[in-house]
């Protein structure tokens, strides 16, 4: 698993060690953390951790020694505003696991990849949005998109499936408050400070529980091949009213910074696909999810 000590990563790990699954993690810790893994590393099962770069010669080695039966992609899309330098070493991270892959004839990769960066900016009418042609927003969104083209060549030349999640605004137990939306929201509320909000604070999200979204992953192991399946509830939230469930009875009013450029001002996806092709529909509400952060 590239990326198994981020947020999502140590979660599906582990989701994997329960299941029984043996897992390896790569993981370069420049973002990710090995706090995070620390449940995981309590659990019974085989977890092996290596503190290698995704790009390099060493996990190429590695995913040919281990030959897994699947390669879990979380890292391919740097989280933010990323730097170019950043970027491209992400990229050509997975262009390195993608030729390791087609090299030691593993049979499936699954990738994770921001369902915000690569629907472009969609109309009211067309939310939520369901899986098509895809339209990047942004650099992260070139890179997105630019993901999924090597899984499809991949596949097509060489026979190695994947499944590509395109996975809305992620949140949970755990997750740091500079990584998402809901986690900045929490940590305001809990230090009983005002959230800096940008803009008027009525752009909406698809916020989706980290079990959730790690059902679908696993889920995507063995199933979904060939396709981007989003993953999601469907359903929009706008930051002010995610503050009001979390930071109501603060009496905190937030305060609102100036826009974003290019803010998505509005944003939801169908898990219409993901019903059909993984059996995986989202069954956390946001009051639920949010009641397990406490």
């Amino acid at each position: 698993m590239v990326g198994g000590a981020g947020f999502i990563g140590a979660h599906l790990v582990e989701r994997l060690l329960a299941d029984g699954v043996a897992v390896d993690v790569v993981d370069d810790l420049s973002t990710g953390s090995l706090g995070n893994l620390a449940e995981a590393r309590s659990m019974a099962g085989t977890l092996k951790i290596h503190h290698l770069d995704a790009a390099s010669v060493e996990c190429a080695s590695l995913i040919g020694m281990r030959r897994p039966d699947v390669i879990f992609h979380l890292a391919a899309v740097p989280r933010g505003r990323p730097s170019a330098e950043r970027l491209a070493a992400a990229f050509a991270a997975s262009a390195s696991i993608v030729e390791a892959a087609r090299h030691h004839r593993i049979t499936k990769i699954v990738a994770a990849v921001p369902a915000t960066s690569i629907y472009g900016q969609p109309a009211a009418r067309d939310i939520p949005v369901k899986e098509g042609d895809v339209t990047p927003r942004g650099v992260r969104g070139v890179i997105a998109r630019a993901t999924i083209d090597l899984l499809e060549v991949a596949r097509d030349a060489d026979a190695v499936e994947f499944t590509a999640l395109a996975i809305a605004s992620v949140y949970g137990p755990r997750q740091r408050p500079t990584d998402g939306v809901i986690a900045a929201l929490r940590d305001a509320a809990t230090l009983r400070t005002a959230p800096v909000i940008t803009g008027d604070g009525r752009q909406t999200r698809d916020f989706v529980f980290v079990d959730d979204v790690v059902d679908a992953l696993a889920r995507a192991g063995a199933r979904g091949s060939g396709l981007v399946i989003n993953i999601g509830t469907g359903e929009q939230t706008s930051v002010n009213d995610a503050w009001s469930l979390i930071g109501g009875r603060s009496g905190a009013a937030p305060e609102h910074g100036p826009p974003v450029d290019d803010e998505l001002m509005r944003f939801a996806v169908s898990p219409v696909r993901a019903r059909i092709h993984l059996s995986w529909s989202p069954w956390t509400a946001l009051a639920d999810g949010l009641a397990q952060l406490r």
